[in-house]
């Protein structure tokens, strides 16, 4: 497991930032755990995103940190208001560290109330992002209402087990939808429309990316990829040192056990993804 979790705290993710700046990689820092229950409980993750950023902000690192959240471990399911408030406090706290806060999409029932409180956020801010998932099959009308707001997304495929008429159930056709957003963020990009980022492993769309912005005349900085902690680090390290911008999601937190469970359980090809990275 410590492959792909530096450690339980802070500090150890801190560490691997670190480690990663050195080849010119940036980091994101996610603490594991989700769907809270009780309001003391989503203030408690709220304080510790805080105290995060300030180690940040101690660390000096060359390659500045962001955070990656999910909105139900800032207890969506609990209090919709209060939740909304810890994220435009993390985004003030963001701001004033030079970080960035980006916003975790979770199953396809929360994906409404993610876009509005994404909206809110982005009324206030200018260093909030989103994730969108290819796999959905309403992503496209998602992003296109988003498009106003100039925003920055997350493009990735999806993990999460959801019925066939909510997400495309076959890879080839997962791969075409996340090949067609990414080509319409590219393109809205050339404009200085959005903030693309590809969350993705895949290195035939990845290349697939590398050319379609190499048409467009965008520079290999006009995008970035993200990927996980621990999944090949060479492929990382390849494409940061061909100059494109490279950041690794790096998780910790106690609830390591419980949060790789429910991945594994949900969804089997996750189980596949992480074996043929071990490989």
């Amino acid at each position: 497991m410590r492959r792909f979790l530096p450690g339980e705290d802070p500090t150890a993710a801190l560490d691997a930032a670190a480690e990663l700046a050195k080849s010119g990689i940036g980091a994101l820092l996610t603490e594991l755990g989700e769907q809270v229950t009780s309001p003391a409980e989503a203030a408690a993750v709220r304080d510790r995103y805080r105290a995060a950023l300030d180690r940040m902000r101690e660390r000096g690192l060359p390659l500045p940190a962001q955070l990656s959240v999910k909105l139900t471990h800032l207890g969506l399911d609990v209090d919709r208001e209060a939740c909304a408030r810890y994220l435009h406090d993390l985004a003030r706290r963001a701001g004033e560290t030079g970080s960035f806060v980006w916003i975790d999409m979770e199953e396809s029932r929360y994906v409404d109330i993610t876009l509005e409180l994404f909206r809110r956020a982005c009324a206030a801010h200018d260093n909030v992002g989103v994730c969108l998932q290819a796999y959905l099959r309403r992503t496209p009308a998602d992003l296109e209402s988003l498009w106003p707001l100039r925003p920055a997304i997350r493009l990735v495929k999806g993990a999460y087990n959801e019925p066939p008429a909510v997400a495309y159930p076959r890879k080839r056709d997962v791969d075409a939808s996340f090949g067609a957003l990414a080509a319409e963020l590219l393109e809205r990009a050339t404009r200085w429309e959005a903030s693309p980022v590809f969350g993705t492993h895949d290195g035939n769309l990845i290349a697939q990316i590398a050319a379609r912005a190499r048409v467009r005349g965008l520079p290999r900085g006009a995008y970035e990829v993200h990927m996980l902690y621990g999944i090949r680090p060479a492929e990382q390290r390849a494409l940061a040192a061909a100059g494109v911008v490279v950041r690794v999601l790096i998780s910790y937190g106690s609830a390591w056990f419980a949060w790789y469970m429910r991945r594994l359980a949900e969804r089997p090809a996750n189980v596949w993804f992480v074996l043929r990275s071990l490989v």
